[in-house]
């Protein structure tokens, strides 16, 4: 039996790993576009390697970004610091396209009306059934918004291009009260809230209405329509 493999333990070996899994490239993809040898890869994505500037710039022009998203520079700002694409469009997106995009599950964006007015705050989100569960505080504004309609928005924002996608769901949130129901959800979901511990609050967005956008650019990796 093989032995498994390892979890990329470096910096620039986790967000490498990630970046080829998101363009679907296998690891000798990336050294024939990179030149290097596979080995070399692996190596780089499972240990704390160090490459050079030059194997860097490769490598990022070998997974579509750049060495400052490989080496963490840009991981404190927003998303978009890019100028605008030549030749960009819009394009909508179809439901079909859109839970393709969401996947089953994420980090997203709530909207909701607070107290004090409307309140945007950012969710781990799991696609059960169609339909997207939260983990929030008891006490949370996003508990308090229970049984009426919020909007639910995810994206992604490519940098190196000038492109991203972001899909926007809504409807009426819902608060599980089962308790045996919501310990299921819970366990179902791929993990627990990035925020921390005391968020077992288990919510149930039903969506209604479900819109997605893409921005095409001409030429760019992926972008065929």
């Amino acid at each position: 039996m093989s032995p498994a493999p390892q979890s990329p333990r470096g910096d620039i070996g986790r967000r490498a790993a990630a970046r080829r899994h998101q363009l679907s490239l296998s690891r000798q993809d990336v050294a024939l576009r990179a030149g290097a040898a596979p080995g070399y890869i692996q190596y780089v994505e499972e240990q704390s390697a160090t490459p050079g500037i030059g194997f860097l710039l490769r490598l990022a022009d070998a997974l579509e970004t750049t060495v400052q998203e490989l080496t963490g520079g840009t991981v404190d700002l927003p998303g978009g610091l890019g100028r605008a694409a030549r030749e960009a469009r819009m394009a909508e997106l179809d439901e079909a396209e859109c839970r393709e995009l969401l996947g089953d599950h994420g980090v997203g964006r709530v909207a909701l009306t607070g107290g004090d007015g409307p309140v945007v705050l950012p969710v781990n989100y799991q696609v059960l059934d169609g339909e997207v569960m939260f983990t929030t505080g008891d006490r949370s504004p996003l508990a308090a918004a229970a049984g009426t309609e919020i909007a639910f928005e995810a994206d992604h924002i490519d940098d190196a291009f000038s492109k991203g996608w972001s899909v926007l769901l809504v409807g009426t949130v819902r608060a599980v009260e089962d308790e045996s129901e919501a310990l299921r959800l819970r366990e179902a979901a791929y993990s627990g809230p990035w925020a921390g511990e005391g968020r077992e609050h288990v919510m149930i967005l039903t969506p209604r209405r479900t819109t997605g956008r893409r921005i095409i650019v001409a030429d760019a990796p992926g972008d065929t329509r």
